[in-house]
């Protein structure tokens, strides 16, 4: 599963209706650029690709300020909708040891209610400890790294992520659980995006012939 349709369609969202170089921006400003695969040609093609699948409505609106042609504005539809929050939900208990999807998601989790992320968060670490006990099938932390040469710094490397994220997962959730952040229905939601025409400290200034359409 690839991070760049949960990350555009979670910046659409929080617009509301936003063209494809408020999405790029967003993005950047997120530093997605850094740790997923949210390039400038990615994430012109999701916008188009999903506007194809039924996932977004486009809307042409006035010619940019740049002059060209009119520039596009997106909408998730009720298929969009329902897809995000899919992505969403999956992306919290999924357990690959990718960072993509689960930086994405911790992103966009206060878009669901406080209950049901607690709860895909407590089903998250179960999947981690399970994750954890196939490895250990093979290899047993107490012996060392050592008992399988080399390559058994791979595995014991599995061992210490998965107990480091299992570690962090349960302090959020217990932060959670104690009223940390503001999620779906409890009131006005943290602002994470740039205003139009606000300028982006950590934009990459990389230019895309997508970025004023």
């Amino acid at each position: 599963m690839s991070a760049i349709r949960l990350l555009v369609l979670g910046a659409v969202r929080q617009h509301g209706r936003a063209h494809g170089y408020q999405v790029r921006n967003d993005l950047e400003y997120w530093g997605a650029h850094e740790w997923s695969h949210a390039k400038p040609g990615s994430i012109y093609h999701a916008l188009k690709q999903m506007e194809k699948q039924g996932l977004l409505h486009a809307h042409e609106i006035a010619p940019s300020t740049v002059g060209g042609p009119p520039r596009t504005e997106y909408e998730l539809t009720d298929r969009g909708e329902e897809e995000y929050l899919a992505l969403l939900r999956d992306a919290l208990v999924t357990y690959d040891q990718r960072g993509d999807m689960k930086t994405a998601a911790i992103g966009f989790m206060v878009d669901l209610p406080r209950a049901e992320t607690v709860a895909l968060l407590k089903e998250r670490t179960s999947r981690i400890e399970a994750w954890r006990s196939s490895v250990t099938e093979h290899y047993v932390p107490e012996q060392g790294p050592g008992q399988l040469g080399h390559i058994g710094e791979i595995m014991n490397m599995w061992v210490h992520t998965a107990d480091s994220e299992a570690a962090w997962t349960h302090g959020l959730v217990e932060r959670i659980e104690n009223g940390a952040y503001t999620f779906a229905g409890e009131g006005e939601p943290f602002v994470g995006v740039l205003a139009e025409g606000e300028e982006n400290p950590y934009a990459t200034g990389e230019r895309h012939p997508e970025d004023h359409r």
